[in-house]
């Protein structure tokens, strides 16, 4: 299949939380076959903080964002493709390129809405009549999210999705593995995430509390936004951590911490790329508690839950580097039996050719 996708970035994960997951499924889905160009944007100095050339399992298309007629005209250059796709969150003309991409649908253009942040768009389209996707989502012949298990899939029914599928984060082994801890990156507990408003109180909790209960232990903080926070002096804050050295710093403290955002946490069964990229790197995880983790990872023996910030001080102060080895590697034996990239880039063909063989098309 020719596939065409609209998103974000591909080649930086500059204030781009979705790179790794479109990193992923692309890469899998060339090495299923299948051809594939991402159209992204000249937006937020992506392309200044790159962290990969352009790949040469996709065709990466940069295109100036500035009027509505550069949209329109990178848009009209997917015409022919099998399948288009508008993620969410491009962060520029949204709102026309979900429209736009729903005019190249037709007999031999099959046309999806991937939606890497569905809690938040969901809310959105239910607290606003007047948001233009709500009218738009039941003429999308595929809708994919990367999270939200069954009650995100009902929320879609309910505003007309004709299909709904959740294609979840993963782990791809080339990208994501151990490697040798690097001193930069040492300390009792790391956590790596932007600051974002609706996950900035969970922050708080989950490793600022944390932090602050255990003066003696050292906590390393990387992403892009914490600068101006207050915080204890046994914190270290690093700034952005490029995807390169994600591995190492997974690597480099006896325990990894996940904090989701809020919507994630508050609907469940939303694993961040973080959980799979620790997991792949042997990393002994401790999470926020969420619905739906054991689907993913077992409780106590592939990875620790908290269900507040006294939890984790808890689990830090208390989890020996033996126990903390052998529970990275469990977590890492799962997502790499069950929770690959190539898994998910054949869940994602599986139901493409479904859909083409029930419309009568076959298999392309």
């Amino acid at each position: 299949m020719k596939i065409s996708f609209f998103g974000s970035s591909l080649v930086s994960s500059y204030w781009n939380g979705a790179c790794t997951y479109y990193r992923g499924i692309i890469r899998s889905l060339n090495e299923l076959g299948h051809d594939v160009t991402f159209y992204e944007p000249i937006a937020y100095e992506r392309q200044e903080h790159r962290d990969i050339d352009d790949p040469d399992w996709a065709t990466v298309v940069i295109y100036p964002a500035e009027t509505e007629s550069d949209v329109l005209a990178t848009v009209e250059k997917a015409r022919g493709s099998d399948v288009v796709v508008k993620t969410s969150g491009v962060g520029v003309f949204d709102e026309l390129l979900e429209a736009s991409v729903l005019a190249l649908k037709g007999p031999s253009t099959t046309a999806i809405f991937w939606d890497v942040d569905a809690p938040a768009t969901l809310g959105r389209m239910e607290a606003d009549p007047a948001d233009p996707l709500r009218s738009l989502i039941p003429d999308y012949d595929l809708v994919f999210t990367y999270g939200g298990g069954d009650p995100v899939v009902a929320r879609y029914a309910a505003r007309g999705a004709r299909q709904c599928v959740p294609i979840y984060n993963g782990l791809d082994p080339t990208t994501h593995h151990p490697v040798e801890p690097q001193q930069r990156f040492a300390a009792d507990l790391s956590f790596l995430g932007n600051r974002l408003p609706d996950r900035e109180a969970r922050v708080d909790e989950f490793f600022f509390r944390a932090a602050g209960s255990l003066p003696g232990k050292r906590f390393l903080l990387g992403g892009s936004g914490w600068d101006t926070k207050a915080f204890t002096d046994n914190v270290a804050y690093i700034g952005h951590v490029s995807t390169v050295d994600h591995n190492a710093f997974n690597c480099s403290s006896p325990t990894v911490l996940n904090v989701s955002r809020d919507s994630m946490a508050a609907n469940g069964f939303s694993p961040a790329t973080r959980v799979f990229e620790a997991c792949g790197a042997g990393a002994c995880l401790i999470t926020d508690h969420w619905d739906g983790i054991d689907h993913f990872l077992e409780p106590e023996r592939e990875v620790f839950v908290a269900r507040d910030g006294a939890e984790v001080a808890e689990l830090v102060a208390s989890v020996d580097p033996e126990r903390a080895r052998r529970v990275g590697e469990a977590g890492r034996r799962r997502v790499l039996q069950d929770h690959t990239y190539a898994r998910r880039a054949i869940e994602v063909v599986d139901v493409l050719d479904s859909r083409l063989a029930s419309s009568g098309r076959g298999q392309r």
